[in-house]
Protein backbone atom coordinates (compact mmCIF):
# COMPACT_ATOMS: atom_id res chain seq x y z
CA UNK A 1 0.00 0.00 0.00
CA UNK A 2 1.14 3.54 -0.53
CA UNK A 3 2.46 5.64 2.32
CA UNK A 4 0.34 8.36 3.65
CA UNK A 5 0.99 11.43 3.26
CA UNK A 6 1.89 12.99 6.73
CA UNK A 7 -0.26 15.90 8.46
CA UNK A 8 3.18 17.56 9.09
CA UNK A 9 3.85 17.32 5.03
CA UNK A 10 -0.02 18.87 4.12
CA UNK A 11 0.26 21.30 7.19
CA UNK A 12 3.57 22.48 5.69
CA UNK A 13 2.02 23.42 2.52
CA UNK A 14 -0.86 25.16 4.29
CA UNK A 15 1.62 27.43 6.27
CA UNK A 16 4.01 28.23 3.16
CA UNK A 17 0.47 29.05 1.41
CA UNK A 18 -0.95 31.46 4.15
CA UNK A 19 2.76 33.12 4.02
CA UNK A 20 2.65 34.07 0.69
CA UNK A 21 -0.66 35.51 0.77
CA UNK A 22 0.20 37.62 3.94
CA UNK A 23 3.78 38.61 2.15
CA UNK A 24 1.28 39.61 -1.55
CA UNK A 25 -0.51 41.66 0.46
CA UNK A 26 2.40 43.56 2.13
CA UNK A 27 3.14 44.23 -1.25
CA UNK A 28 5.63 41.53 -1.38
CA UNK A 29 8.40 43.26 -2.23
CA UNK A 30 7.66 44.52 -5.79
CA UNK A 31 9.09 44.02 -8.99
CA UNK A 32 10.37 40.24 -9.91
CA UNK A 33 9.90 39.52 -6.42
CA UNK A 34 6.36 40.08 -6.61
CA UNK A 35 5.77 38.28 -9.53
CA UNK A 36 7.95 35.01 -8.67
CA UNK A 37 5.86 35.38 -5.00
CA UNK A 38 2.60 35.78 -7.16
CA UNK A 39 3.80 32.79 -9.27
CA UNK A 40 4.49 29.87 -5.79
CA UNK A 41 1.04 31.15 -4.91
CA UNK A 42 -1.18 30.77 -8.21
CA UNK A 43 0.81 27.39 -8.45
CA UNK A 44 0.19 26.50 -4.79
CA UNK A 45 -3.79 27.28 -5.10
CA UNK A 46 -4.89 24.29 -6.75
CA UNK A 47 -2.71 22.44 -4.70
CA UNK A 48 -4.18 23.69 -0.98
CA UNK A 49 -8.00 23.08 -2.29
CA UNK A 50 -7.16 19.30 -2.80
CA UNK A 51 -5.45 19.21 0.83
CA UNK A 52 -8.84 20.63 2.14
CA UNK A 53 -10.90 18.13 0.64
CA UNK A 54 -8.58 15.59 1.76
CA UNK A 55 -8.53 16.58 4.67
CA UNK A 56 -12.46 16.56 4.62
CA UNK A 57 -12.77 12.74 3.69
CA UNK A 58 -10.05 11.47 6.28
CA UNK A 59 -12.36 13.32 8.57
CA UNK A 60 -15.72 11.45 6.96
CA UNK A 61 -13.47 8.49 6.92
CA UNK A 62 -12.55 8.31 10.96
CA UNK A 63 -16.23 9.59 12.05
CA UNK A 64 -17.57 6.28 9.76
CA UNK A 65 -14.76 3.88 11.58
CA UNK A 66 -15.74 5.31 14.53
CA UNK A 67 -19.56 4.81 14.00
CA UNK A 68 -19.17 1.08 12.55
CA UNK A 69 -16.73 0.52 16.00
CA UNK A 70 -18.77 1.49 18.34
CA UNK A 71 -20.85 -1.27 20.00
CA UNK A 72 -23.81 0.94 20.92
CA UNK A 73 -24.41 1.48 17.15
CA UNK A 74 -27.38 -0.15 15.84
CA UNK A 75 -27.73 -3.09 12.73
CA UNK A 76 -29.56 -0.41 10.58
CA UNK A 77 -27.30 2.32 10.97
CA UNK A 78 -23.57 0.11 11.05
CA UNK A 79 -24.36 -1.37 8.09
CA UNK A 80 -25.33 2.20 6.24
CA UNK A 81 -21.69 3.56 7.36
CA UNK A 82 -20.12 0.50 6.49
CA UNK A 83 -21.28 0.60 2.81
CA UNK A 84 -20.75 4.10 3.06
CA UNK A 85 -17.04 3.44 4.61
CA UNK A 86 -16.52 1.31 1.05
CA UNK A 87 -16.96 4.36 -1.00
CA UNK A 88 -15.13 6.59 1.03
CA UNK A 89 -12.21 4.89 1.42
CA UNK A 90 -11.59 4.80 -2.40
CA UNK A 91 -12.33 8.27 -2.64
CA UNK A 92 -9.87 9.04 -0.23
CA UNK A 93 -7.24 6.82 -1.90
CA UNK A 94 -7.84 9.14 -5.04
CA UNK A 95 -7.08 11.95 -3.34
CA UNK A 96 -4.03 10.91 -1.72
CA UNK A 97 -2.52 9.79 -5.16
CA UNK A 98 -3.85 13.63 -6.95
CA UNK A 99 -2.29 15.50 -3.87
CA UNK A 100 0.82 13.32 -4.09
CA UNK A 101 1.15 13.97 -7.70
CA UNK A 102 0.46 17.58 -7.36
CA UNK A 103 3.94 17.75 -4.48
CA UNK A 104 5.78 15.65 -6.80
CA UNK A 105 9.09 18.15 -7.50
CA UNK A 106 8.54 20.13 -10.70
CA UNK A 107 10.43 19.93 -13.98
CA UNK A 108 11.64 23.23 -13.78
CA UNK A 109 11.76 22.81 -17.81
CA UNK A 110 8.30 21.43 -18.11
CA UNK A 111 6.48 25.23 -18.45
CA UNK A 112 9.06 25.98 -21.69
CA UNK A 113 8.99 26.03 -25.45
CA UNK A 114 11.02 23.04 -27.16
CA UNK A 115 12.84 22.57 -29.73
CA UNK A 116 12.22 19.67 -32.71
CA UNK A 117 14.81 17.91 -34.16
CA UNK A 118 13.62 14.75 -36.61
CA UNK A 119 16.63 12.73 -38.39
CA UNK A 120 16.25 10.11 -41.11
CA UNK A 121 17.94 7.05 -39.41
CA UNK A 122 18.30 3.76 -40.96
CA UNK A 123 16.75 3.08 -44.40
CA UNK A 124 17.54 4.45 -47.04
CA UNK A 125 14.88 6.71 -48.69
CA UNK A 126 12.12 4.84 -46.62
CA UNK A 127 13.79 6.34 -43.39
CA UNK A 128 13.63 10.35 -45.11
CA UNK A 129 9.99 9.80 -45.80
CA UNK A 130 9.19 8.59 -42.35
CA UNK A 131 11.24 11.08 -41.04
CA UNK A 132 9.12 13.80 -42.89
CA UNK A 133 6.26 11.98 -41.61
CA UNK A 134 7.12 12.21 -37.95
CA UNK A 135 7.95 16.17 -38.50
CA UNK A 136 4.21 16.51 -39.72
CA UNK A 137 3.02 14.41 -36.97
CA UNK A 138 4.34 17.02 -34.52
CA UNK A 139 3.02 19.99 -36.33
CA UNK A 140 -0.51 18.80 -36.88
CA UNK A 141 -0.02 17.79 -32.93
CA UNK A 142 1.18 21.32 -32.03
CA UNK A 143 -2.10 22.62 -34.14
CA UNK A 144 -4.26 21.01 -32.36
CA UNK A 145 -3.19 22.34 -29.06
CA UNK A 146 -3.14 25.50 -30.43
CA UNK A 147 0.73 25.89 -29.89
CA UNK A 148 3.04 27.89 -32.53
CA UNK A 149 5.14 25.54 -34.83
CA UNK A 150 7.99 27.86 -36.48
CA UNK A 151 10.15 25.86 -38.92
CA UNK A 152 14.21 26.71 -38.33
CA UNK A 153 15.63 24.23 -40.69
CA UNK A 154 14.27 21.54 -43.61
CA UNK A 155 16.73 19.69 -45.39
CA UNK A 156 14.80 17.90 -48.07
CA UNK A 157 16.14 14.54 -49.83
CA UNK A 158 16.26 14.26 -53.38
CA UNK A 159 13.96 11.71 -53.43
CA UNK A 160 11.38 13.66 -51.29
CA UNK A 161 11.23 13.05 -47.35
CA UNK A 162 14.21 14.42 -45.30
CA UNK A 163 17.48 14.10 -43.78
CA UNK A 164 16.57 16.55 -41.17
CA UNK A 165 14.40 19.05 -39.85
CA UNK A 166 13.92 21.27 -37.15
CA UNK A 167 11.48 23.86 -35.40
CA UNK A 168 10.65 25.94 -32.51
CA UNK A 169 7.23 24.97 -30.77
CA UNK A 170 5.84 27.70 -28.72
CA UNK A 171 2.84 27.68 -26.24
CA UNK A 172 1.79 25.96 -22.43
CA UNK A 173 3.86 23.78 -21.61
CA UNK A 174 5.22 21.92 -24.44
CA UNK A 175 8.01 20.81 -23.47
CA UNK A 176 6.07 18.56 -20.03
CA UNK A 177 3.83 17.08 -23.29
CA UNK A 178 6.59 16.41 -25.31
CA UNK A 179 10.14 15.51 -23.48
CA UNK A 180 9.12 11.54 -23.69
CA UNK A 181 9.57 12.36 -27.19
CA UNK A 182 13.07 11.70 -27.55
CA UNK A 183 14.65 8.40 -28.85
CA UNK A 184 14.34 6.04 -31.95
CA UNK A 185 10.86 5.70 -33.81
CA UNK A 186 10.78 3.08 -35.67
CA UNK A 187 8.00 2.03 -38.86
CA UNK A 188 7.37 -1.05 -40.84
CA UNK A 189 5.63 -0.86 -43.64
CA UNK A 190 5.69 -2.27 -47.68
CA UNK A 191 7.58 1.42 -49.49
CA UNK A 192 6.01 2.00 -53.03
CA UNK A 193 8.67 1.04 -54.84
CA UNK A 194 8.67 -2.17 -53.27
CA UNK A 195 7.36 -4.56 -55.79
CA UNK A 196 7.22 -7.70 -54.15
CA UNK A 197 5.41 -6.72 -50.99
CA UNK A 198 7.90 -7.29 -48.94
CA UNK A 199 7.63 -5.31 -45.41
CA UNK A 200 10.98 -3.05 -44.55
CA UNK A 201 12.31 -1.87 -41.49
CA UNK A 202 13.16 2.41 -41.26
CA UNK A 203 14.15 4.35 -38.51
CA UNK A 204 13.82 8.10 -37.70
CA UNK A 205 15.37 9.75 -34.35
CA UNK A 206 13.91 12.26 -32.43
CA UNK A 207 14.82 15.36 -29.90
CA UNK A 208 13.11 16.99 -27.90
CA UNK A 209 15.25 19.95 -26.26
CA UNK A 210 13.91 22.65 -23.78
CA UNK A 211 14.25 26.09 -24.88
CA UNK A 212 17.18 27.75 -23.30
CA UNK A 213 17.38 31.32 -21.77
CA UNK A 214 20.36 33.37 -21.75
CA UNK A 215 21.00 33.09 -17.93
CA UNK A 216 20.31 29.08 -18.30
CA UNK A 217 23.80 28.45 -19.86
CA UNK A 218 26.95 30.94 -20.00
CA UNK A 219 28.46 30.39 -22.89
CA UNK A 220 32.18 32.38 -24.27
CA UNK A 221 33.20 33.94 -27.13
CA UNK A 222 36.53 31.79 -27.16
CA UNK A 223 34.94 28.73 -26.59
CA UNK A 224 33.13 29.23 -29.93
CA UNK A 225 34.69 28.39 -33.23
CA UNK A 226 32.17 29.68 -35.81
CA UNK A 227 32.64 28.96 -39.44
CA UNK A 228 30.83 30.23 -43.05
CA UNK A 229 30.37 28.75 -46.37
CA UNK A 230 28.10 28.36 -49.11
CA UNK A 231 24.90 26.58 -48.38
CA UNK A 232 23.89 23.54 -50.23
CA UNK A 233 20.81 22.06 -50.89
CA UNK A 234 17.29 23.16 -52.05
CA UNK A 235 17.13 27.35 -51.75
CA UNK A 236 16.38 30.07 -53.31
CA UNK A 237 18.14 31.74 -56.34
CA UNK A 238 21.25 33.12 -53.78
CA UNK A 239 21.41 29.88 -51.85
CA UNK A 240 24.72 28.95 -53.59
CA UNK A 241 26.23 31.95 -53.95
CA UNK A 242 27.06 33.56 -50.74
CA UNK A 243 28.82 32.16 -47.37
CA UNK A 244 25.49 32.15 -45.79
CA UNK A 245 25.95 28.87 -44.15
CA UNK A 246 26.99 28.74 -40.10
CA UNK A 247 28.57 26.42 -38.24
CA UNK A 248 29.27 26.94 -34.78
CA UNK A 249 31.62 24.25 -32.52
CA UNK A 250 31.45 24.55 -29.06
CA UNK A 251 34.95 23.57 -28.02
CA UNK A 252 34.88 22.44 -24.54
CA UNK A 253 32.05 19.90 -25.58
CA UNK A 254 33.01 19.39 -28.81
CA UNK A 255 29.08 19.86 -30.01
CA UNK A 256 28.32 21.39 -33.55
CA UNK A 257 25.27 22.98 -34.86
CA UNK A 258 24.69 24.11 -38.59
CA UNK A 259 22.02 26.46 -40.20
CA UNK A 260 22.09 27.02 -44.13
CA UNK A 261 18.41 27.30 -44.75
CA UNK A 262 18.25 30.91 -44.42
CA UNK A 263 19.63 33.52 -47.00
CA UNK A 264 20.85 36.04 -44.39
CA UNK A 265 24.34 34.42 -42.14
CA UNK A 266 23.00 37.00 -39.50
CA UNK A 267 19.59 34.74 -39.23
CA UNK A 268 21.30 31.51 -39.64
CA UNK A 269 24.18 31.91 -37.06
CA UNK A 270 21.22 33.26 -34.50
CA UNK A 271 18.93 29.95 -34.84
CA UNK A 272 22.30 27.97 -34.57
CA UNK A 273 23.15 29.71 -31.50
CA UNK A 274 19.53 29.05 -30.03
CA UNK A 275 20.00 24.88 -30.79
CA UNK A 276 23.34 25.28 -29.26
CA UNK A 277 22.37 27.08 -26.34
CA UNK A 278 19.56 24.20 -25.76
CA UNK A 279 21.64 21.69 -26.60
CA UNK A 280 23.90 22.65 -23.48
CA UNK A 281 21.41 22.87 -21.40
CA UNK A 282 20.06 19.96 -21.63
CA UNK A 283 23.19 18.47 -21.20
CA UNK A 284 23.34 20.19 -18.01
CA UNK A 285 19.81 19.21 -17.08
CA UNK A 286 20.50 15.60 -17.97
CA UNK A 287 23.65 15.65 -15.50
CA UNK A 288 21.72 17.23 -12.76
CA UNK A 289 19.34 14.75 -12.64
CA UNK A 290 21.71 11.80 -13.26
CA UNK A 291 23.58 12.78 -9.27
CA UNK A 292 19.93 13.72 -8.08
CA UNK A 293 18.82 10.09 -9.29
CA UNK A 294 22.05 8.56 -8.63
CA UNK A 295 22.01 7.19 -11.89
CA UNK A 296 18.33 5.14 -11.59
CA UNK A 297 16.28 5.15 -15.10
CA UNK A 298 12.63 6.02 -15.31
CA UNK A 299 10.47 3.04 -16.39
CA UNK A 300 10.12 5.68 -19.49
CA UNK A 301 13.29 5.95 -20.84
CA UNK A 302 16.36 8.62 -20.55
CA UNK A 303 15.44 10.52 -23.27
CA UNK A 304 18.79 8.92 -25.26
CA UNK A 305 18.60 9.69 -28.92
CA UNK A 306 19.80 5.93 -29.11
CA UNK A 307 17.07 4.41 -27.42
CA UNK A 308 14.41 3.02 -29.67
CA UNK A 309 11.56 3.80 -28.39
CA UNK A 310 8.10 3.41 -30.11
CA UNK A 311 7.41 0.89 -33.52
CA UNK A 312 4.88 2.16 -36.03
CA UNK A 313 3.77 -0.82 -37.75
CA UNK A 314 1.78 0.26 -41.06
CA UNK A 315 -0.05 -3.81 -41.80
CA UNK A 316 -1.40 -4.46 -38.89
CA UNK A 317 -3.01 -0.68 -38.09
CA UNK A 318 -0.55 -0.03 -34.64
CA UNK A 319 1.57 1.92 -32.96
CA UNK A 320 3.73 0.28 -29.99
CA UNK A 321 5.65 2.13 -27.39
CA UNK A 322 8.00 -0.11 -26.09
CA UNK A 323 8.47 1.71 -22.74
CA UNK A 324 5.22 1.19 -21.08
CA UNK A 325 4.10 -1.67 -23.77
CA UNK A 326 1.30 0.30 -25.17
CA UNK A 327 -0.37 -0.67 -28.48
CA UNK A 328 -2.68 1.99 -29.94
CA UNK A 329 -4.84 0.49 -33.00
CA UNK A 330 -5.50 4.04 -34.37
CA UNK A 331 -1.91 4.57 -36.35
CA UNK A 332 -3.85 7.28 -38.98
CA UNK A 333 -5.13 9.42 -35.98
CA UNK A 334 -1.68 8.88 -34.13
CA UNK A 335 0.11 10.39 -37.67
CA UNK A 336 -2.56 13.04 -38.01
CA UNK A 337 -1.59 13.89 -34.58
CA UNK A 338 -5.14 13.37 -32.89
CA UNK A 339 -4.41 10.06 -31.32
CA UNK A 340 -0.80 10.92 -30.00
CA UNK A 341 -2.42 12.41 -26.71
CA UNK A 342 -3.20 8.35 -25.99
CA UNK A 343 0.49 7.47 -26.01
CA UNK A 344 1.83 10.62 -24.28
CA UNK A 345 -0.93 10.76 -21.44
CA UNK A 346 0.07 6.76 -20.20
CA UNK A 347 3.60 8.14 -20.64
CA UNK A 348 3.51 10.81 -18.30
CA UNK A 349 0.98 9.08 -16.10
CA UNK A 350 3.95 5.83 -15.71
CA UNK A 351 6.78 8.82 -14.73
CA UNK A 352 4.47 10.15 -12.53
CA UNK A 353 3.79 6.48 -10.78
CA UNK A 354 7.32 5.32 -11.62
CA UNK A 355 8.68 8.80 -9.19
CA UNK A 356 5.63 7.54 -6.59
CA UNK A 357 7.10 4.92 -5.71
CA UNK A 358 10.59 5.88 -5.43
CA UNK A 359 9.22 8.54 -2.91
CA UNK A 360 7.00 5.59 -1.01
CA UNK A 361 10.26 3.28 -0.45
CA UNK A 362 11.57 3.51 2.98
CA UNK A 363 14.79 6.12 3.14
CA UNK A 364 13.27 8.19 0.42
Amino acid sequence: MAARISDETLAGVMTRHRALEQQLAAGGGGGDAFIKLNKEYAELGPIVAAIEALQKVRADVAGAEQLVADPGTDAEMKSLAEAELQDTRKHLADLENRVKVSLLPKDEADERNAILEVRAGTGGEEAGLFAAELFRMYQRYADLHGWKFEMMSYGEKEQGGIKEAQATISGSAVFARLKFESGVHRVQRVPDTETQGRIHTSTATVAVLPEAREIDVKVQDNELRIDVYRSSGPGGQSVNTTDSAVRITHLPTGLVVTQQDEKSQHKNRAKAMKILLARLYEKKRLEQETERSAARRSQVGTGDRSERIRTYNFPQGRVTDHRINLTVHQIDKVMAGEALDEVIEALISQDQAERLAQLDEPGA
